[in-house]
């Protein structure tokens, strides 16, 4: 590990002082210029940068200046993602295969296509020869993600022509990508366990099983799990497989696909966007807010002390202390989530059948108890409800899943979607992404270096007086 005394504290605090000291920006300059941060409309609707035939995030109606909620939608190519889940629940049937056609190609597969495209993915799984060990094991990573983020960067070195940008190449090295992140997961995983000590973790993907079934299979030492856990596990993926082109992963890959530059560095910089846990590292946080309620609340089912805990939340006075009840809220989303719903209704069997029930009715009231907790505390300036975040990561400890891949398998998924805006931005973008930032920087006279001073201790900087 690297010595933490290259740069003692002493300097690092003054070098931080001074950094403060000189690069302040107020609230109040941001609505002098009407900036609109985080490309946020005032009113929180997001600022228009582009066009997409891919998805469609629905949650609010504009009329004549003025957001009206409504209840949540999610398209993929115009198909509404009740209607894509509800057919292959009907029909026994893995989805994500077809989800990922869809968004890349813009229509849904015959049976034909959908079977070879199935085996096209499964075909493509495993990583190069002794990538495991030339990239993977040599320098395991603390954090799947930030393995996963190498990995893809790794894979460049493997690609005969890496820079190609054409729709045939990019199609190419995006289901090899999108068929290879489930062995990039799982396997940056054993490394970590492997330096964590845990020696009896075994590695195999399995070509003849649909993707959720394969990370199942490689991630059970026995190999063993049911039809019901691979299904719900499927739905998961079909629901985080895209958000819309502004979602801040979708958008990071269009930015960088906009200079021009390679597959690899555009997909390895939405995962570490997804990373984040203003993004999909917010599975995370409500699996940890929960484990926090789990122990100040003593009865799950007393809708009193449920609602004083979650104000103990907001106050700051338990959870982490930020003071957010995390898995509600969400940037688009205003009376529901369709994500949150559909988890919610296909993992109750479930918990059920794995001793879960009383940790999922606790989600529930959570659910049904917060947007009051809210409204009370913070008045009724925003409408809440339940986001995905609230139920995923139930489902995947239901499933058995470690907390290190909550964020992972996210981008499991979401490397679909991404592939997918990466080509579109492509053919049709043809400008680089750059907007404009105003500066606050003064006119300055140039100082020669002999005549500047800094206390080194103090952290400051100062001229010399005449």
């Amino acid at each position: 590990m690297e010595s933490e005394y290259n740069i003692s504290p002493a300097i690092l605090k003054s070098l931080c002082g001074e950094y403060l000291k000189n690069n302040r920006i107020t609230p109040q300059e941001y609505e002098c210029y009407n900036v609109k941060r985080g490309l946020r409309n005032p009113d929180g609707s997001g600022v228009v940068a582009g066009l997409t035939h891919i998805c469609n995030v629905h949650g609010y109606v504009l009329d004549e200046g003025d957001l009206f909620p409504v209840e949540g939608e999610l398209t993929y190519r115009g198909y509404d993602i009740c209607d894509l889940v509800n057919a292959c629940v009907a029909e026994n049937r893995y989805g994500f295969e077809e989800v990922v056609w869809l968004l890349l190609m813009g229509n849904l597969p015959t049976a034909e296509q959908l079977d070879l495209f199935d085996r096209t993915i499964a075909g493509c799984r495993d990583l190069p020869e002794n990538f495991l060990g030339d990239i993977i094991m040599r320098k395991p990573s603390p954090d799947v993600m930030n393995m996963m983020a190498r990995g893809v960067l790794a894979l460049y070195a493997y690609d005969s022509s890496p820079e190609d940008t054409s729709i045939e190449n990019v199609m190419k090295q995006s289901i090899r990508i999108i068929a290879r992140m489930p062995s990039l997961m799982i396997s940056a995983y054993l490394a970590k366990m492997l330096k964590e000590g845990e020696q009896s973790i075994n590695y195999t993907i399995c070509r003849s099983h649909s993707t959720a079934e394969a990370i199942l299979y490689a991630l059970r030492p026995d190999h063993q799990f049911t039809p019901e856990e691979a299904h719900l596990l499927d739905i998961c993926l079909m629901l985080h497989a895209d958000h819309g082109g502004g979602n801040n992963s979708a958008f990071t890959t269009r930015v960088l696909s906009s200079s021009g530059t390679d597959t690899y560095a555009a997909i390895s910089a939405a995962i570490g966007s997804l990373k984040g846990p203003r993004h999909g590292g917010a599975n995370a946080k409500v699996n940890e807010m929960i484990r926090y309620i789990k122990e100040g609340v003593k009865d799950w089912y007393d809708d009193r002390e449920i609602t004083e805990f979650l104000k103990k939340i907001m106050r700051k006075e338990a959870g982490d202390g930020s003071g957010l009840i995390y898995g509600m809220g969400h940037a688009v989303y205003t009376l529901s989530d369709p994500r949150a719903i559909i988890l919610r209704e296909n993992a109750r069997s479930l918990a059920q059948i794995k001793g879960m029930g009383d940790e999922f009715h606790l989600l529930e009231a959570i659910e049904r108890l917060a947007p009051d907790v809210f409204y009370e505390m913070k008045g009724r300036g925003k409408i809440i409800c339940a986001n995905v975040d609230l139920y995923s990561g139930f489902v995947y400890r239901s499933l058995g899943i470690p907390e290190d891949l909550f964020t992972p398998l996210f981008s499991v998924s979401r490397v679909s979607g991404w592939c997918a805006h990466r080509i579109e931005e492509l053919l049709t973008g043809g400008r680089i992404i750059r907007p404009a930032y105003k500066s606050l920087a003064k006119s300055a006279q140039y100082l020669p270096l002999k005549d500047r001073t800094f206390d080194i201790e103090a952290g400051s900087g100062n001229e010399k007086e005449d």
